[in-house]
């Protein structure tokens, strides 16, 4: 069985920039469609991360050439995907047989203080954002700095109102604890978590707590479990673990609020430069990764345990139409 996929968070962006850095022609042709086709991919949303040589001024000009990146893809192959501007575009381009492929900043490094930079971003595509990713921004602290217990700052509440009235989808993944209460005090609208798991099933400080996760879900959000193996389990992470962490999600969260942000690691550690790998927050050569979980044409192989598991309705909630509804109503 395949049923459709929507996955919140896949890197592949920067490893496509990586490969075209290095002479290949269509790393995303080559690399990444066929997978994408074979685990039976209808929406993916790409984050654009900031690399730890670029933070800074750089960051701006990084992001802005994979946005440039991304939307070459998008014209080289118009017959498979298309980017996604507002919701009413989803259901046309899953329904022409694309891939929709919705553009989102994981961190704020390339905003730096100039809030304006949003509404740039957004002009240029942008529909989700993250104040943070592990590491601190001007607009809150990220995962690795949970030990400061620093909230958002002045200028993080000026930039979550920005986003609010650009509509743009504010992303808590990666953000501090403190910041994730924060935000929920903060905000009107319904925020997500697009890549985490679950704290009570497995202690690492990426991972979301059940309070966490009922915050994220009744603003009216949703909760991306990620497939990351160290996020999983401490020790051998499985198919079966993931599942796992995403039925306790459900329990916490409802059906209606869970579906999958698998950000696969394994390529994207092999092709970037290795020091990505010293800032997962675990040693690299400690990595563990689920074995038939690790590239988007796995997902194949992951919506026949989602239906044994769960039945064939629950099964499509998880695997793309909670997130598929979510922005077909959030992005406009």
């Amino acid at each position: 069985m395949s049923l459709p996929i929507a996955d919140a968070h896949n890197d592949l962006l920067l490893a496509c920039m990586h490969r075209r850095e290095r002479g290949v022609a269509d790393p995303f042709g080559d690399d990444w469609l066929p997978g994408l086709r074979a685990g039976g991919v209808v929406f993916q949303i790409l984050p654009i991360f900031t690399e730890e040589q670029f933070v800074g001024e750089a960051a701006l000009r990084r992001t802005l050439e994979i946005i440039a990146l991304a939307r070459e893809i998008a014209e080289l192959h118009r017959a498979d995907v298309a980017i996604v501007e507002h919701g009413s575009d989803i259901d046309p381009i899953i329904d022409s047989g694309r891939i929709a492929l919705l553009l989102a900043l994981e961190g704020a490094e390339p905003i730096g203080s100039s809030l304006s930079m949003f509404e740039t971003m957004f002009r240029l595509g942008v529909r989700l954002a993250s104040l943070t990713w592990n590491r601190r921004t001007m607009l809150a602290d990220g995962t690795a700095e949970t030990g400061t217990g620093g909230r958002l700052s002045s200028l993080g509440l000026e930039a979550i109102a920005e986003m609010e009235r650009l509509q743009m989808v504010l992303d808590v993944s990666h953000l501090s604890d403190a910041g994730v209460e924060h935000v929920a005090e903060a905000v009107a609208v319904p925020f997500v978590a697009t890549h985490s798991s679950c704290r009570a099933l497995c202690g690492h400080a990426r991972n979301l707590t059940d309070d966490q996760i009922q915050l994220v879900t009744a603003s009216g959000g949703f909760v991306g479990i990620n497939a990351f193996g160290p996020f999983i389990s401490a020790s051998a992470p499985t198919l079966d673990g993931f599942i796992d962490h995403l039925a306790h999600a459900a329990r916490i969260a409802g059906d209606d609020r869970v579906g999958i942000g698998a950000d696969f690691i394994d390529d994207l550690v092999r092709t970037v430069d290795p020091i990505l790998g010293r800032q997962l927050l675990i040693d690299p050569d400690d990595i563990s990764l689920i074995d038939d979980l690790k590239a988007p044409a796995d997902f194949a192989g992951l919506s026949s345990r989602l239906a044994e598991r769960f039945g064939l309705q629950r099964a499509r909630r998880f695997a793309s139409e909670n997130l598929v509804d979510f922005f077909r109503s959030a992005v406009n």
